[in-house]
């Protein structure tokens, strides 16, 4: 149980890195009191152009795969075959630390970027493509951001089933379904964080992507 919440606490940690809010910070604005009022890459990119969006997305995604990183080579010796387990506690974390960091009175992102860097740290490349194909299909066809973000990763949970039958993940039972339970947990959590979003689609008044000036 230690390492699962040591994994749990590095995730957090990486996931404090709000990147959205610091490169605002940078163009002296504050990303929350913009858009939306969400630290994260969309309304980066609405509100600040592709450049700020690009950087908040790929920050963000790359924080969750640096957090995996470490667990790794913390416990690659001494926990090897809990492995997979922990690196979905650290991704889950790192979520987590996304979505409500302490110091920004728990007012974040979404977590659908730190999601997309659990996607490609601890899955295979079809996954990952899988996620990507599906993602900017909807996000074309649809112009809904929130639509492409909920619809992935509830493709990456039922991935993650998948893969986990096939034995892409050398764990077996209750370590297994631990794995299964962190990935819905990942898809519950997407849906409550666009829980306005999806009110805003009932009603036919969501925004569709659109870019802002700034770059």
């Amino acid at each position: 149980m230690i390492e699962r919440l040591i994994c749990l606490a590095i995730g957090y940690g990486f996931g404090l890195i709000q990147t959205g809010y610091l490169y605002g910070k940078t163009q002296k604005v504050d990303i929350r009191q913009m858009g939306s009022g969400n630290a994260g890459a969309t309304n980066a990119l609405r509100t600040l152009g592709w450049k700020a969006g690009a950087i908040t997305f790929f920050g963000d995604a790359f924080k969750c795969i640096f957090a995996v990183i470490l667990a790794c080579v913390i416990f690659r010796n001494s926990q090897r075959d809990l492995l997979p387990v922990l690196t979905m506690y650290t991704g889950m974390g790192a979520v987590l630390g996304h979505n409500y960091p302490f110091y920004m009175k728990f007012k974040g992102g979404k977590g659908i970027a730190v999601t997309a860097g659990l996607i490609a740290s601890t899955t295979n490349a079809w996954t990952v493509v899988l996620c990507l194909a599906v993602f900017t299909g909807i996000v074309a066809g649809t112009k809904y951001v929130s639509v492409g973000s909920m619809v992935v990763v509830t493709v990456y949970f039922i991935s993650v089933v998948v893969l986990g039958q096939t034995g892409y993940y050398k764990v077996t039972g209750g370590l297994l379904y631990e794995i299964y339970a962190i990935a819905f947990l990942l898809v519950i959590s997407a849906i409550f964080k666009h829980r306005a979003n999806i009110k805003r689609l009932m009603t036919g008044t969501e925004n569709k992507l659109s870019v802002g000036k700034k770059s």
